[in-house]
C-alpha cells in the first residue's frame, strides 16, 4: 500500500460549494455573503478585535490611574553583593564592571539585604536606612552622588 494509491471512503467527502455561478447553482444572487454590508464585499476581513460597529470594548472600560513622568527608576544592589566583590571602594563604574549594574548613567541604590563584614566606601545615588547603619557599623564610609 503506497499513500499515493489511498482512496477516501465513498460518502466521507463532499464537493466544494461553487458560489457565484448563476441562478442554477442555487447559491445566486449574492453568492451566500446576504445582502449589503462590509461582509458581502470583496476584500473584506473580520478582525479578532472587532465588534460589529459596537463601541470597542478598550473604550467601554474606564480608565484608571495614570503613570509619573518624573518616577525616579533606581537600580538595585544589595549589601551581599558588595560583600562578594571584597573590594575596599566601590562606585557605580565598579558595579558595571562586575555586572551588578546595567548602566553608570542611571541611578544606583544601595538596600541592606545581607551583612557587611569588610571596612567599604561606597559611592551610590541613595541608600537605605538599613544599608547605611550596616556600612557605618563596619566602620566603612556612605557618599552620596
Amino acid at each position: 500500500m503506497k499513500l499515493d494509491s489511498l482512496t477516501p471512503v465513498p460518502g466521507s467527502t463532499k464537493n466544494r460549494k461553487r458560489v457565484g455561478r448563476g441562478h442554477g447553482s442555487g447559491s445566486n444572487k449574492s453568492a451566500g455573503r446576504g445582502d449589503k454590508g462590509a461582509q458581502q464585499r470583496s476584500g473584506f476581513k473580520r478582525r479578532p478585535w472587532f465588534e460589529g460597529g459596537q463601541m470597542a470594548l478598550a473604550r467601554r472600560l474606564p480608565k484608571r490611574g495614570f503613570t509619573s513622568i518624573f518616577k525616579k527608576e533606581f537600580q538595585i544592589v544589595n549589601l551581599e553583593d558588595i560583600e562578594t566583590l571584597g573590594l575596599k571602594k566601590i562606585d557605580a563604574n565598579i558595579l558595571r564592571k562586575n555586572g551588578l549594574v546595567r548602566s553608570t548613567m542611571k541611578p544606583i541604590k544601595i538596600l541592606g539585604n545581607g551583612n557587611l563584614t569588610i571596612k567599604v566606601d561606597i559611592t551610590a545615588s541613595a541608600f537605605s536606612a538599613a544599608a547605611k547603619s550596616k556600612i557605618e557599623k563596619a566602620d566603612g564610609k556612605v557618599t552620596v552622588q
